[in-house]
């Protein structure tokens, strides 16, 4: 396993990046990929920490499985007591979009993180000792969470129960309890913005804890732990109408589409000349976001999902079942992990499948945040080849898939010779 730079190192030491690399066997990125850095930023990724990512197997949210699995893959990284024990501990959860269901299936059987995966987890905080659980989540709805989540078909009170009545619920689409917001900086100046104003639970918590879901994105290509921090931005500073404190507004003109600036006061985008196959301003969004609040610990559900896209509003769309967790400190190093399980390269190169514009991935290993290169990260649990389960195997075939497993040929999974 690699050794774990401190954050401040990785954002700090840039100088002597071309020559570690070279001592290391890792290659720096490719020019091509380079070429939008920030200004004065060099390429960190033969720096980036490489953290070990557990994979298990679980084919059912049944309650009791579904707890000893994600208690198994915990232990393989170490176990969450030293990390949460007497603190605050924030779940940032995926139900982007609101209940409405997939081909007939309620939405967390298809697009969105499972309660039962939540209430897994609570019940596995409070048992580590943390002494509050806050889950989060911007909603396009004025109704309470428990009242959006209960709709949604979610046994709230179960949840509550799994946490020890510790757990509670806030709505982050706008101010909220807090008098004021809070300013939460990139700390390499940011691809797109240099800050963000955030509700202030974000920077009010011990523990971050991005909770999400192994999908594809129409956009970002995919979205797991590190996309789903895109949801902390609270619509009523970045939605079509802001702001405003009461908008159930979506974010496109803003945040998408850059059509709009944002609001006065707000930190403002960078003045950039976008790049030819720059298609979306999603990505670079995305890894300011996670640069700006960083993730303590990332834990994906692959145990049902949809592939096509992120929701129901995606036409090619269909639900999937994986039977997959994911779990790992470092949330680009997961991603990777979990992007690869999907029939991905996580090192694929700007506008190549499956991401439309820019590899969010790539972004955030070339400023040193996080290991995307397979053969540097450590797969605790069920090995990577046992857990693949290509998303699109028809899409096309990589010239060379057994690269990606540590440089070693290996016999490839039936199914697995077209992924794409």
């Amino acid at each position: 396993m690699s050794r774990k730079f401190s954050r401040r190192e990785v954002l700090l030491s840039g100088i002597g990046a071309a020559g570690l690399a070279v001592a290391q066997g890792v290659a720096p990125l490719a020019a091509a990929d380079l070429r939008w850095l920030p200004p004065g930023v060099a390429d960190r990724s033969a720096l980036a920490p490489a953290a070990p990512v557990a994979i298990q197997k679980c084919p059912s949210y049944e309650p009791q499985l579904l707890r000893d699995r994600l208690d198994t893959a915990l232990n393989l990284i170490g176990g969450i007591k030293k990390l949460v024990a007497g603190k605050t501990v924030t779940i940032k959860i995926n139900v982007t979009g609101g209940p409405a269901p997939m081909a007939g299936m309620p939405g967390f059987r298809t697009y969105q993180v499972h309660p039962n995966m939540l209430a897994a987890l609570c019940a596995s905080l409070r048992d580590a000792g943390a002494r509050r659980i806050v889950v989060v989540e911007s909603q396009y709805s004025t109704l309470s969470p428990e009242e959006v989540l209960a709709g949604g078909g979610w046994d709230v009170a179960q949840i509550k129960s799994a946490g020890g009545q510790q757990v509670i619920f806030e709505d982050t689409r706008n101010r909220g309890r807090w008098p004021r917001y809070a300013r939460l900086r990139v700390p390499w100046g940011g691809y797109l913005f240099p800050a963000f104003d955030v509700n202030s639970r974000y920077a009010n918590t011990d523990v971050f804890v991005s909770l999400a879901k192994l999908k594809d994105h129409l956009s970002a290509g995919v979205t797991l732990s590190v996309k789903n921090l895109f949801g902390i931005l609270p619509a009523s500073l970045y939605a079509n109408d802001a702001p405003n404190e009461g908008t159930t507004s979506n974010r496109e003109q803003i945040l998408h589409d850059g059509v709009r600036p944002v609001p006065a006061g707000v930190p403002a985008a960078i003045a950039q000349q976008a790049p030819a196959h720059w298609k979306q301003r999603v990505p670079r969004v995305t890894a300011d976001v996670l640069g700006a609040r960083p993730v303590d610990l990332a834990i994906v559900d692959g145990i049902e999902t949809s592939r096509g896209g992120e929701g129901p509003w995606s036409a090619t769309a269909q639900p999937l079942k994986p039977g997959l967790l994911l779990v790992g400190r470092n949330p680009v190093c997961t991603d990777a992990v979990g992007t690869a399980v999907m029939g991905y390269d996580p090192q694929a190169g700007h506008g190549q499948f499956p991401f439309p514009g820019e590899n969010h991935l790539l972004l955030l290993a070339a400023v040193g945040v996080g290991a995307i290169d397979i053969k540097r990260i450590e797969v605790a649990g069920v090995p990577l080849q046992q857990a693949l389960f290509p998303f699109n195997p028809q899409k096309r075939k990589l010239a060379d898939p057994t690269a990606m497993f540590h440089g070693r040929a290996r016999s490839l999974p039936a199914g697995f010779e077209g992924m794409c």
